[in-house]
């Protein structure tokens, strides 16, 4: 009788002491030969532009897919977005109908009105007619996150011997390394919006973002509409474990549909704080500034809110 495969949630995955999940393609503990040949050779099993690694350095790679966190398992890769490229299917399903003929292209340069540079398009899904011409196309933009503290030290130590650091503790090491939500959103996500996405969506052309669900739980709540009126589209994914295999697989979970402005204005706005406490701060300053330690003549601004 046939074994039943078996699948748990990366949502499921509580913290743990080990900070890497997945390394060349496969988790931490998979010793199979193929696990031990991607990390000896150092290769990518996730359509990198060559068949190595390149994340980081060329010729001496972070081959950190993933890593563990309080929300799970959180992708540090762009190119493990890459896996059996659902991605690309996934964002024709909005950009194209059903019957429509495209191909993917990666990397493509987008420039401003002057012929500055506006950035790269990770992936442009374009459509074409019987002879090859374009008939309409989409950006896809793929959301990794950036791991605030040292992660090269845990990784290089679990490469000196994978098999006996499978399970080592690194919470006592200084720097542990962690995802930063905060900064993937702000220095790159919001960026991204605001200029290349700006462009499309003057020209009135549809995007998607491919992103995590533990990174897309940590943004603002957007305000969702209807498939038929979105402009983005959130293709939300997690890192399924099949436990027969011991392996990751890439599986879209949710769609998120929004408007392009409203999306733009949630991610890129800060929710205020308290200006009483900011008052607090300001006067505080004033006072060690001044010389005599005397409050000024003027009314403080805790005088006049």
């Amino acid at each position: 009788m046939a074994k039943k495969r078996s699948t748990t949630s990366t949502t499921q995955v509580q913290p743990a002491l080990h900070p890497l999940a997945e390394v060349f393609g496969f988790p931490v503990d998979n010793d199979s030969p193929s696990a031990i040949r991607y990390r000896q050779k150092k290769l990518c099993p996730y359509n990198n532009k060559v068949p190595n690694c390149t994340k980081d350095k060329a010729n001496d790679p972070l081959g950190t897919c993933c890593v563990r966190s309080g929300f799970g398992l959180t992708i540090t890769c762009p190119i493990r977005f890459r896996q059996n490229w659902i991605i690309s299917d996934d964002a024709a399903d909005f950009f194209f109908p059903p019957d429509a003929k495209w191909t993917s292209l990666t990397e493509v340069r987008l420039k401003d009105k002057h012929g500055g540079s506006a950035g790269n398009i990770d992936v442009v899904l374009a459509s074409y007619d019987d002879r090859g011409r374009v008939l309409d196309f989409g950006a896809l933009e793929v959301q990794a996150v950036y791991i605030s503290g040292n992660i090269r030290r845990p990784f290089e130590k679990y490469m000196e011997n994978p098999s006996a650091n499978s399970n080592m503790d690194w919470t006592a090491q200084s720097n542990y390394p962690h995802p930063d939500y905060l900064s993937s959103s702000r220095k790159r996500l919001a960026p991204q919006m605001i200029f290349k996405g700006g462009i499309l969506h003057s020209w009135h052309k549809k995007s998607a973002v491919a992103l995590d669900s533990s990174f897309f739980n940590t943004l603002p709540k957007l305000d969702e509409v209807d498939r038929k009126d979105g402009e983005i589209a959130w293709l939300i994914y997690d890192l399924i474990h099949d436990l027969e295999n011991n392996l990751y697989t890439l599986q879209k979970t949710r769609t998120v549909y929004t408007r392009f402005e409203s999306a733009l204005t949630r991610i890129t706005r800060s929710d205020p704080g308290d200006i009483g406490e900011f008052v607090s701060v300001l006067q505080s300053k004033l006072d060690d500034k001044l010389e005599n330690g005397n409050p000024p003549d003027a009314p403080t601004l805790d005088q006049l809110i």
